[in-house]
């Protein structure tokens, strides 16, 4: 695998980032009902983690590989009510994860030719990869108590 196809897929990464945060903060505003403050507080946290996973993107791209970064977005998708809110994030949670678990394996295969990337790559995906994993659990948690 080539150094461009790895940039091409953090590229991805990125845009289903910046489609991420973009879809809970509008989702967040249409959350209403007894359950409605906490759930609205922990959509916004979220959305705060996938910027800061939008920014590690960004630097992965840009100074370690020397791309650059897309000012692209993936598609989003709507929901009218608290439950598929709830689900159609978790389920773009469960594909960001099962992507950046490509990403990971693609980096540890380059690890020869990253060499001086290799541990800060490697690194920041499966931190991002965890931190998505726990958004997982949370959304999972919240479709229980609605």
């Amino acid at each position: 695998m080539s150094k461009d196809e790895l940039i091409r897929m953090l590229n991805k990464a990125l845009e289903l980032e910046h489609a991420a945060r973009i879809q809970y903060l509008s989702h967040a505003e249409l959350v209403d009902g007894l359950n409605a403050e906490p759930i609205i507080a922990r959509l916004k946290e979220i959305a705060k983690d996938e910027e800061e996973h939008e920014e590690k993107f960004r630097t992965l791209i840009g100074p370690y590989l020397g791309g650059v970064p897309s000012m692209g977005i993936e598609k989003t998708y709507p929901a009218t009510n608290i439950n598929e809110i709830l689900e159609v994030n978790l389920r773009g949670e469960k594909e960001a994860v099962d992507f950046y678990l490509m990403i990971l394996e693609k980096i540890r295969a380059m690890k020869d030719e990253l060499k001086y990337e290799y541990l800060k790559l490697d690194h920041e995906v499966r931190h991002i990869i965890m931190d998505e994993q726990e958004h997982i659990v949370e959304l999972k948690t919240l479709l229980a108590l609605k």
